[in-house]
Parts: C-alpha cells; structure tokens; sequence
C-alpha cells in the first residue's frame, strides 16, 4: 500500500451535488481510499481537533463559501494548530478572486483549484484532480 492510499480524504463542501460529484470522480479516477465528508467548517474541525496524532494522515478539499465557519477560517486555525498544520490541504471553491487566492496560499494551503461552473469541465476537473492525487507525496 502506497502512502497515498493510506490517506483519508477529507471533505468539507456546504453542497450536497458537489460533495457527491467530489467522491464520485476521485473514485472514478482510481482513488479507493476513505473519505469523509463535512457540511462546514465547524464539524470539520469538531472533527480534526480531538484527534491523537497517530490517527493522521489526512489530505483535505476545503471549500471557501461554507456556513457557520468558512474555509479561509478553518485554514487559519489548522496552520495555527501545531499537530494539524501538517495536514495537506487543496482549496478547492468556486471562487476566483485573486486576492482571496492569495490569502490562501499565504496561509498555508498547498494547492487552489477552482471549481468550473460548467457542469462538464468540473467534472473533468475532479477526474484530474484524483490522477493528481495519485501521483503527490503526502507527508
């Protein structure tokens, strides 16, 4: 087993439709590893906070636009946490603003990838985004 396959794919996205496209394409695109989903940022990080250590690793798709905690929220605080800012984590939100790009990045994420509108190009995007995944080293 790859370390890769070891990994458990996180998921936090507000959208059912999306969430379900996510999960859908990484499979379809030959990731078989385990993955959970959050509707927002605060079950994410109910979720995340407690965990020990050895229960990592972890790779999250964190979108932006999420209720009761965003994902700009939720990045800082788990870049801040000393044992969880080790997690990869891949923006991966409908929004383009390159300011907000920016912030991103200068928190700490490893990867933006915006989500196409076009029901057709986001799902090619999902297909590429698990090759992706494949092929990364996750620490």
């Amino acid at each position: 087993m790859t370390d890769t396959e070891r990994v458990t794919i996180l998921i936090a996205e507000d959208d059912d439709g999306h969430a379900e496209l996510i999960r859908e394409h990484l499979q379809e695109a030959g990731l078989h590893n385990p993955m959970r989903r959050f509707h927002d940022g605060r079950d994410l990080l109910d979720f995340l906070l407690p965990r020990r250590e050895e229960l990592l690793p972890y790779l999250l798709l964190l979108d932006i636009r999420m209720p009761r905690l965003d994902g700009i929220d939720v990045l800082k605080k788990l870049k801040s946490d000393k044992r969880l800012r080790t997690i990869p984590v891949m923006m991966l939100t409908t929004t383009d603003d390159p300011r907000e790009i920016d912030q991103c990045y200068q928190l700490g994420c490893n990867c933006y990838i915006t989500k196409p509108i076009e029901f057709k190009c986001f799902t090619e995007t999902l297909k590429r985004l698990g090759l992706f995944i494949q092929i990364i080293r996750l620490p």
